[in-house]
């Protein structure tokens, strides 16, 4: 991916609800001008949720999401519904299709309760209008559409883009810590793990938001950071490093210069940092037997040293001196039923949306079950959390 691309966990998340037949999959394209989903006039031909990565005007940047028909049946139907309804959890915007002919279902009428619930933005598409006499009155986030011929197809997505809520380029990644001609160091280690001819997206966006306040960014490896900070004129404002490297990293850059991590970085921008602060702190109150999951949001190829299912237990088990089970999630899988475990160790989310990310902390505190971060979690286990936190000063006060 360039550096240019907008990554798709910085896109709107735009999804559509409705019943089979509603014309879900026929407004989708419409609106995209694209056939991102199948058609036909047979129920249930969308069976798993398509996600379609685009630039939509006037919108810009966003992902569409078509999703399963709210009133499949039979076993594999409720498990296809309960899918559609798991895209609530990274959705930004909703658009509920209704089928202009029949009106609000039972389905349709849950469907918008949940979506209020999570307190999302709405719209109500009414599909099929070119087979009304005329159009009946509508509220503010309703509008007639038709699929079919092309009706209110550019006023509903005007109406998408007057209801979303303008928050997705508002979140600070570094750029409020830091000012104008400020120095700062990244620390990139490159092994085995690290993708061929290219630097991994928590560092793009690192390097990307550092340059647009006018600070100066030099990056770096591990091996070569000692000499880099040598060459250095000028004394760092900040040092930024791979969670996995803070061991060796400490120990090289001197204590007067503030040191933290990609993933306590993304931590904040993606979440709540204060819970995972927090979480951290279980770490000291494990015993044997204990299960801590470990959830990573992105899906690789798992490699000999892998960071989630190697490094991390190898460290946790170490630090506690207790003999531990381990259970791991990656991608989009994350259990709903959190009580098998007495930790969540989470990575810092940058495949995902904040809505997503947001929703699984939520999860982790309603069940009274406590969630930490990767960088978190490292910075304890090397006894650096303190210094790795300390540009927070609001998060300090939980160490005094």
């Amino acid at each position: 991916m360039g550096l240019n691309d907008k990554p798709v966990s910085e896109r709107l998340h735009i999804a559509f609800f409705g019943l089979r037949n509603a014309g879900k999959s026929s407004l989708v394209n419409a609106v995209t001008n694209q056939p991102v989903s199948l058609v036909s006039n047979v129920k249930g031909t969308t069976t798993d949720p398509v996600f379609k990565t685009m630039e939509l005007l006037p919108l810009g940047p966003v992902v569409i999401i078509d999703t399963p028909g709210l009133d499949d049946e039979g076993d594999l139907g409720i498990m296809r519904v309960e899918r559609a309804k798991q895209v609530l959890n990274k959705t930004d915007v909703a658009v509920v299709v209704i089928d202009s002919l029949k009106g609000l279902s039972k389905e349709d009428e849950s469907i918008i309760e949940a979506i209020k619930a999570k307190n999302l933005p709405f719209v109500i598409a009414y599909n099929k209008a070119d087979l009304l006499n005329s159009l009946p009155q509508t509220k503010a986030n309703e509008i007639y559409v038709s699929a079919q011929n092309g009706t209110n197809i550019t006023e509903l997505k005007e109406l998408i883009a007057k209801t979303t809520k303008p928050t997705l380029d508002e979140r600070p990644l570094v750029s409020d810590l830091i000012k104008q001609g400020d120095v700062i160091v990244l620390v990139t280690p490159i092994d085995s793990a690290a993708p061929k001819g290219r630097l991994i997206l928590p560092q793009q966006q690192t390097i990307r938001d550092i340059l647009d306040c006018g600070a100066v960014c030099m990056v770096t490896k591990e091996t070569e950071l000692k000499a880099t900070l040598e060459a250095l004129n000028q004394k760092p404002t900040l040092i930024i490093t791979d969670s996995q490297a803070f061991g060796k990293v400490n120990k090289i850059v001197p204590k007067d210069i503030p040191l933290t991590s990609f993933s306590i970085l993304f931590a904040r921008y993606k979440g709540d940092l204060e819970t995972v602060v927090k979480g951290v702190a279980a770490l000291d109150n494990l015993k044997d037997g204990d299960t801590v999951l470990i959830s990573e949001g992105c899906t690789h190829h798992r490699q000999c040293g892998d960071i989630g299912t190697v490094k991390l237990p190898a460290w946790v088990e170490k630090y506690t001196n207790k003999k531990l089970n381990f259970a791991f999630t990656s991608g989009g899988d994350f259990p709903y039923d959190l009580s098998p475990y007495s930790l969540i160790i989470h990575c810092g989310g940058c495949m995902l949306n904040e809505k997503e990310m947001k929703h699984r902390q939520h999860l982790a505190k309603e069940q009274g079950v406590p969630i930490t971060n990767y960088g978190i979690a490292i910075a304890r286990v090397n006894g650096i959390l303190l210094r790795s936190i300390e540009i927070f000063p609001n998060l300090t006060k939980h160490f005094n």
